[in-house]
């Protein structure tokens, strides 16, 4: 399976996303900075990823202190260091808020204590993350036929994960059960997650793989060649809207069109209770060289006006279910988002 993130004793190891799939490199993070700059410049991505980063950037910042002074001014400061690096993905604040429930109940303890909790729980947070992507796998695996061809974007397989991934985990669990599974990737424009990313994991895993530019979705589902898509998420409302990569909304609204279910896959972790509906989810911004250039090579003219929003929100009414690893969520979704939590 594909390393993501690990904790080791030298810091933080994490694949560099950004130079794949032609560079494999491993790269050490030994302080909270570097971790909340890894985020943001998308050295590692995907909301449960960014999640294990930030659990993991905490207690690396605690873990450097070499004294009890100051230290609850400097563990809140750790913490707004990696609050600040993305406002999207709800996996990063559940992450700090995690971390900070067991500072709560040890920070009257001596220095070393508190740091071997931290530590214990963002390696906690990583192991169970593999372990509910599996669990989602296997609740989502059910929904497709024995013979399914799966349209994907964005990138939410092990990459955006601890491991094995939410949407693309579904896949590898259809795929282990003995299904016959055809994949359609778009390529994800600006950041191209689905032509860097999600070929790579599939062609790593040998499983059939078709990769497609963004706007030929609709031409594929026209013509009858695909019988599903699924997606992951950045946030997930409590009304069922979903935050996604921006081109999500499109896809879906294409796949409504066309009769064909639209899945999410997502962990409890990124559905937020307290977010109403998709309207309160901030939607950031990136820097507009994401989209006039590629890897330097200029594609626009310097002048030009540029918007580069990185997600974009599905309405619930174009969601057929959501698949989390306490099982599958259908409209109504504020009645059925809220049992799942229940469980």
């Amino acid at each position: 399976m594909i390393r993501t993130i690990e904790w080791t004793d030298q810091g933080v190891v994490m694949i560099d996303q950004r130079l794949l799939p032609t560079e494999e490199v491993y790269n050490t993070y030994q302080t909270v900075e570097e971790v909340a700059e890894a985020i943001k410049t998308m050295v590692i991505r995907g909301a449960p990823a960014i999640g294990v980063a930030a659990a993991m950037g905490v207690a690396l910042g605690v873990n450097n202190l070499t004294s009890k002074e100051n230290l609850q001014e400097n563990f809140a400061r750790i913490c707004q260091t990696v609050h600040d690096t993305r406002p999207t993905a709800r996996n990063l604040f559940w992450a700090i808020e995690r971390m900070k429930d067991v500072w709560e109940r040890h920070k009257e303890s001596p220095l070393q204590e508190i740091q071997a909790a931290l530590k214990e729980e963002a390696i906690a947070v990583h192991r169970e993350d593999i372990e509910i992507n599996r669990k989602i796998g296997e609740y989502g695996k059910q929904l497709f036929s024995e013979k399914t061809n799966v349209l994907t974007h964005c990138n939410a397989g092990a990459l955006a994960t601890a491991g094995y991934g939410t949407a693309l985990g579904v896949i590898r669990a259809a795929v282990e059960s003995g299904k016959d599974i055809q994949v359609f990737a778009d390529e994800t424009r600006p950041f191209l997650q689905g032509s860097r990313l999600t070929a790579w994991e599939m062609m790593k895993e040998n499983i059939p793989c078709t990769l497609i530019t963004d706007n030929m979705a609709g031409h594929f589902m026209k013509s009858g060649q695909v019988q599903a898509v699924i997606v992951g998420a950045d946030r997930i409302a409590r009304n069922g809207d979903v935050a996604n990569k921006i081109g999500t909304y499109s896809v879906a609204v294409l796949a409504k069109e066309h009769g064909i279910p639209f899945y999410v896959a997502a962990p409890l972790s990124t559905l937020d209770l307290d977010t109403p509906t998709g309207e309160q989810i901030p939607i950031e911004q990136r820097n507009s060289k994401e989209v006039t250039e590629i890897k330097g090579q200029v594609l626009a003219p310097s002048s030009v006006t540029v918007a580069n929003p990185a997600f974009d929100v599905t309405p619930n009414r174009l969601v057929s279910a959501i698949i989390t690893e306490k099982g599958i969520a259908r409209a109504p979704y504020d009645k059925s988002i809220q049992a799942l939590f229940e469980k």
